[in-house]
């Protein structure tokens, strides 16, 4: 019922899916990018319960969002809060989070943040590569008003080879805030 909610919604304001996650795979890092604005999240849930992922996709997000009087919802949604002000081995806890279900698939922003930044944080890379599991691309493209899901990358042993073809990926969706894409 709630699918049919935000395929309704996605329709009223001209949204559509290309792509579509991969069945055949139970675990699965998705990079989804630009990451411009508050607005990612809702477009995000909608597309996660009309791409039939919803049980399955995890996210994290900052601590401070897990808080009271909200911090239930985030939770609700598959959110694992992530304390941004220590200096943890984040990549190795998520890896353990991978290794510990037989389904898992995360949901991460590779740029960190909502702000203009020069290149991706490597957390979500080094998270599939020690999970060793694929990254599948994801873009919001709000020119097009499309959630974009691209085929499964699978890491090889060349760091900027992979980084390359994701940010070629990246380069071509247009965020909510263009000016705070990836460049």
């Amino acid at each position: 019922m709630l699918r049919l909610f935000y395929l309704f919604l996605f329709k009223i304001f001209g949204w559509k899916t290309r792509g579509e996650f991969p069945a055949d795979l139970n675990k699965y890092v998705i990079a989804v990018a630009p990451h411009t604005s508050n607005w990612d999240f809702p477009v995000g849930v909608a597309g996660r319960r009309i791409l039939k992922i919803q049980g399955k996709a995890k996210f994290l997000g900052k601590s401070s969002l897990f808080k009271p009087p909200f911090g239930w919802i985030f939770r609700m949604l598959g959110g694992y809060p992530v304390d941004r002000s220590k200096s943890q081995d984040m990549v190795e806890q998520v890896v353990a989070l991978f290794n510990s279900h037989d389904e898992f698939v995360l949901a991460i922003a590779p740029e960190g943040t909502r702000k203009k930044v020069d290149k991706l944080r490597t957390g979500f890379y080094y998270i599939a590569k020690k999970a060793n599991v694929p990254i599948v691309p994801v873009g919001f493209d709000f020119k097009k008003k499309e959630i974009i899901v691209a085929d499964p990358m699978y890491l090889t042993e060349n760091y900027e080879e992979d980084m390359d073809k994701l940010l070629s990926f990246y380069r071509t969706i247009i965020g909510k805030n263009p000016e705070l894409g990836i460049s």
